[in-house]
């Protein structure tokens, strides 16, 4: 059989619109813009696309990064993510369209280009390609959000393979050392470095599906390294695990600072105090464990979140990598009963936005009556179901009133339709009786067994629902319903009252040899 996709959980994205106008506001891509445009017709540059010095100093200036002291190296970056994505072309014919050809060879008289600005060259020499603007710059001014989004993830891609690969200056010591690359000197394995910052981000996208509000903050880098390293089983951290968790901080320290400027990520890096040479690697010094540190403290070691930039490229990675990573809206044209089945595993906000979204491609009356129809049942799920309808009915307007009336003599809906009528303030509504009074409380009491298990909110619910009723026992064990049984044995594992408790027992085993 095929293995099941792995499955995460809805995120709530914004508009591609929205998107869009984030992307063209990261730092890297803006600048990446600026210089596309600024290569115009032609700027001389190297068959890989490097360029000169007298060029880059000029693109420096034109980026006002010229009292930065990392203003070289950021242009640098935005010029190669230019070349990546298609905003700049590079011609290797070494003109612009007006270089001369006299031989008809398609090469130019080499004395044309004369002497050029420091760090230039003429053709034939380092510099003799030309980069001009690309095809990809049209769409940034004249495409859609998607096409901005498009180029966006391309050059995030090239910036997240190059956050994944070994540090430069290890590899320069070992050319230049006469060497051949080795990898396993390097201590770095291509495969297992893009798998752990994949880990991490797959990580920051999960807090952000599950609980909206704690992801608006900034997650502690030390937390974010241990939740990758430390084993769930360990109650207490070894030495050596610290160490670990040590070193992938500084790892992510450099990765993170590589990716915040395309927009993915927020992030304040690790304060350089707290970093020091140890045995000629960069590790984190850690005065005390990351969870006893004052707030203060802990921002010290650097803090990061996912943008909603973030949250959509991930989500477009895992998509690309065949998780099913569901955004919400995707149920907005399905089945009523495909989204009762989907919204109880959303988070709270998530289910609400997709039930909202839903019910506004419908009618009040016409989801009223589709939802009705999908509650139906005497199946296990159905208890569930039919609460997860009388929630998404909460959010339905009055105009639904029509079809929740259709419904109030049926067995599986009348209670819950009553309930809804009374919540809106409609007269007219026929008492229930009290054996629909039960099935309802036993319905209701098994949806959320499947749910919350044996939860502190049911056994309030329990306990409120049997004070009220001294006799709750004597009926409940006649109720016709699948689960009535298993109901009054949940009651009586759940009530705190030993004789409550007891008369549920009783009244479970009458249940079950009444069926």
């Amino acid at each position: 059989m095929p293995e099941e996709r792995p499955t995460m959980p809805p995120v709530r994205l914004r508009t591609d619109a929205e998107l869009a106008r984030d992307a063209l506001a990261a730092p890297l891509l803006s600048r990446a813009v600026r210089l596309a445009r600024w290569a115009g017709p032609g700027k001389p540059v190297a068959s890989d696309g490097v360029l000169p010095e007298a060029e880059l100093r000029a693109a420096i200036e034109l980026l006002g990064l010229a009292g930065d002291e990392d203003g070289p190296e950021h242009t640098a970056q935005a010029w190669q993510l230019a070349v990546d994505t298609g905003l700049v072309e590079i011609r290797g014919d070494g003109h612009d369209e007006g270089d001369g050809d006299s031989d008809g060879d398609g090469h130019g008289d080499s004395d044309d280009h004369g002497d050029r600005a420091d760090g230039e060259a003429a053709p034939g020499d380092a510099f003799s390609s030309v980069a001009t603007s690309g095809e990809e710059l049209r769409l940034i001014s004249e495409g859609g959000p998607r096409d901005i989004l498009d180029i966006w993830l391309d050059g995030f891609e090239t910036v997240l393979a190059d956050a994944a690969a070994p540090d430069l200056a290890e590899i320069a010591d070992q050319l230049s050392e006469g060497g051949e690359l080795d990898l396993d000197a390097l201590d770095w394995n291509p495969e297992e470095e893009a798998e752990f910052l994949d880990g991490v981000l797959g990580n920051l996208y999960l807090l952000t599906a599950l609980d909206e509000e704690a992801a608006a903050a900034s997650v502690p880098l030390p937390a974010l390294a241990a939740s990758m390293i430390v084993p769930e089983d360990m109650d207490e951290p070894t030495d050596d695990i610290l160490e670990e968790v040590s070193e992938a901080m500084v790892r992510l320290d450099d990765q993170f600072r590589l990716l915040a400027p395309t927009g993915l990520i927020d992030y304040q890096p690790v304060d350089e105090a707290l970093i020091e040479e140890v045995d000629g690697e960069g590790r984190v010094q850690e005065s005390e464990p990351a969870g006893e540190l004052e707030d203060e403290d802990v921002s010290r070691y650097g803090m990061v979140r996912l943008t909603p930039l973030g949250v959509y490229a991930v989500r477009s990675r895992m998509v690309e990598a065949g998780i099913d990573a569901p955004a919400v809206g995707d149920l907005a044209d399905q089945g009523a009963d495909i989204l009762l089945a989907a919204l109880p595993g959303h988070p709270e906000p998530a289910a609400q936005a997709e039930a909202e979204q839903w019910l506004a491609r419908r009618t009040p009356e016409e989801a009223a009556r589709e939802l009705l129809a999908a509650a139906r049942g005497d199946d296990e799920g159905a208890p569930l179901r039919r609460l997860t309808c009388q929630q998404t009915l909460s959010l339905a307007g009055a105009a639904a009133e029509p079809a929740l009336r259709e419904v109030l003599d049926d067995r599986h809906l009348g209670g819950l339709a009553r309930v809804w009528l009374a919540e809106h303030g409609v007269a007219g509504v026929p008492e229930p009786s009290e054996e629909m009074v039960f099935w309802l409380t036993v319905d209701t009491l098994a949806a959320q067994l499947s749910t919350e298990g044996d939860s502190a909110e049911l056994r309030d619910l329990v306990r409120g629902l049997v004070d009220q009723s001294g006799s709750f026992f004597d009926s409940a064990w006649r109720v016709d319903h699948p689960a009535t049984a298993e109901v009054l044995e949940a009651m009586g594992r759940l009530h705190p009252d030993k004789k409550a408790a007891k008369e549920a027992r009783k009244a479970a085993f009458k249940a079950r040899s009444r069926g």
